[in-house]
Order: C-alpha cells, then sequence, then structure tokens
C-alpha cells in the first residue's frame, strides 16, 4: 500500500521526545512534511519533479492541534487529505493516529503556494504546469468524495 491509501507510518525515535518520553511539539510539524512529500511522489507530483519544472511550494501556513500525547517507541500513522486547490495554492489537512489502534493523536493543516523558482512571482500551475495542474485537480475531487461518503 503507497502513502495515498495507508498514510506514512513513523516509529518514534527517543530523540524526538522529552524527558516525560512524549514527542515534543515541533516534530509533528516535520511529520507533516514527511507524510506530505510521500503522499506528492503517490500522486506523481515528488518535489523533485516540482524543482525541475522551476516550481518553488513554500509554507505559507501551518497549524497543528494536540489532542493526546505520542510516546517513544510508538508507530504514528500519518493521513494526508487536500482540501483545497485552486491553481496557485493548496492547503493540506493531516491526523496523527495511533498505527494500531487508529485512536486519533493530532490533527494539523498546512498551505502552500507555487511560485516560479528563478523569480519568486507566484505562478498558476494551469498555465505553466498543465499536467501537473491535473494531478491535483484529480486528488482534490477524489479527497472531496471520500470526505463525503465517509459523512
Amino acid at each position: 500500500m503507497s502513502a495515498l491509501e495507508e498514510g506514512t507510518l513513523h516509529k518514534v525515535q527517543y530523540y524526538e521526545t522529552d524527558q516525560m518520553g512524549v514527542v515534543h511539539h515541533s516534530n509533528y510539524i516535520r511529520w507533516f512534511e514527511e507524510a506530505r512529500a510521500e503522499w506528492m511522489e503517490a500522486v506523481g507530483l515528488p518535489y523533485a519533479r516540482l524543482e525541475a519544472e522551476g516550481i518553488a511550494s513554500p509554507v505559507l501556513s501551518v497549524a497543528c492541534a494536540y489532542r493526546r500525547p505520542v510516546r517513544y517507541g510508538e508507530i504514528a500513522r500519518i493521513r494526508v487529505r487536500l482540501t483545497a486547490y485552486n491553481g496557485v495554492k493548496l492547503s493540506v489537512a493531516y491526523r496523527v493516529e495511533d498505527a494500531a489502534t487508529g485512536q486519533e493523536r493530532a490533527t494539523g493543516e498546512s498551505t502552500h503556494a507555487f511560485l516560479d523558482s528563478k523569480t519568486g512571482m507566484p505562478l498558476r500551475l494551469r498555465r505553466a504546469c498543465p499536467e501537473l495542474d491535473e494531478i491535483l485537480q484529480v486528488q482534490i475531487e477524489r479527497d472531496r468524495a471520500t470526505e463525503e461518503s465517509a459523512k
């Protein structure tokens, strides 16, 4: 199974924890990035491809809500879902859960822009790289349909 279907698994390392054996809050943001990169590869948009096309994708915002602690030695599953895409920006939702039980541990969201890596100016993927735009259009529709069927 790929990151697209099953999420990204992450075994908590000792260095990620505080003195109580609880994962330090800053690591969740790293896990989001790790899961997003794996998700992008799974859908055909690896960061290396974006860079080869002259596209940068900086983070505009990131947020995390901590529900229950993740501890040393546990395996977390980070699920990724595309929540918004308009050709210039995209927003991604994350759910961190215990891989064994599915218990929610944290949720988050990040928003990213697409820029011309030479000029630093915003660009529309529809015009700059229609193939990449199509991949994201398909994914946003897929994720919306999945969300609707879960309700």
